[in-house]
């Protein structure tokens, strides 16, 4: 079983969804956890469900002083960091390449990729060597799909990213890795299936089961497994991967 007892972690996006569960789960395993995302409401409920030593700070990762912020909150908290989760995240709209709204897929990309870099800027000076860094990218970092430049886009450039701070982090032991879900039973994921198909919830998702060889969604906890597996020493020889947990969606 994996083990995390004794580590310490911050997770971006952690309010909601895989970032939350990946909380749970880190938590679980013996990890302290700092928990950034935008609503202090729901940072505040997560924290106090998984009980001390969690703590929380509100930061939007486009905001490179509200990073560094979490990042002393995070060390403050709990010590060095030995794990860092850039999870943080919004979809965009869906539209044609000739219609993509141009401030729109900026502001994608500044989530995603500005935030992503963000927390590697200020995050890596504060982990330890031997850490471990996990970018949640998105099945659609390693494909694509019609009406999702921003989302594709900016998932692929995650991709570069972490490569780059897989290289660099290499010569203090720090891992880096992305993980590439598909199709996750979060509201994130029906916001973007119920757009992409103009059906209800149920109907929408059940269209984006037929896509999945599996046959159906990922849970939130499955997703957190894999992002836990890359935080531990199970996986102390594995950096620079793109790990697919997509149901075969990239097969």
């Amino acid at each position: 079983m994996t083990t995390l007892a004794g580590r310490s972690a911050l997770i971006t996006g952690a309010g909601s969804g895989i970032g939350l569960a990946t909380a749970r789960v880190l938590a679980a395993a013996g990890a302290r956890v700092h928990l950034s995302g935008l609503e202090a409401a729901a940072l505040r409920d997560a924290a106090a469900e998984l009980g001390p030593p969690a703590t929380w700070s509100v930061a939007d990762v486009t905001d490179p002083a509200a990073v560094r912020a979490a990042v002393r909150a995070a060390v403050e908290a709990g010590g060095p960091l030995d794990v860092l989760v850039s999870n943080a995240g919004i979809s965009g709209p869906i539209a044609a390449l000739t219609d993509y709204p141009d401030d729109a897929f900026e502001q994608v990309l500044r989530v995603h990729v500005l935030g992503a870099f963000h927390l590697l800027k200020y995050g890596l000076p504060a982990l330890r060597d031997g850490g471990s860094v996990i970018i949640n990218s998105s099945v659609v970092g390693l494909t694509a799909d019609p009406g999702i430049a921003g989302y594709a886009t900016a998932k692929h450039a995650q991709v570069g990213l972490m490569r780059v701070a897989a290289m660099e982090g290499a010569a203090r032991g720090i891992r880096v890795n992305t993980v590439h879900p598909g199709p996750t039973s979060t509201a994130f994921q029906t916001a973007i299936e119920t757009a992409a198909t103009g059906r209800d919830p149920a109907a929408a998702a059940a269209v984006f089961d037929g896509m999945i060889p599996l046959g159906r969604h990922a849970s939130p906890d499955e997703i957190a497994r894999v992002i836990a597996f890359l935080a531990s020493d199970d996986a102390s020889f594995v950096t620079g991967a793109t790990l697919t947990a997509d149901g075969g969606m990239s097969i």
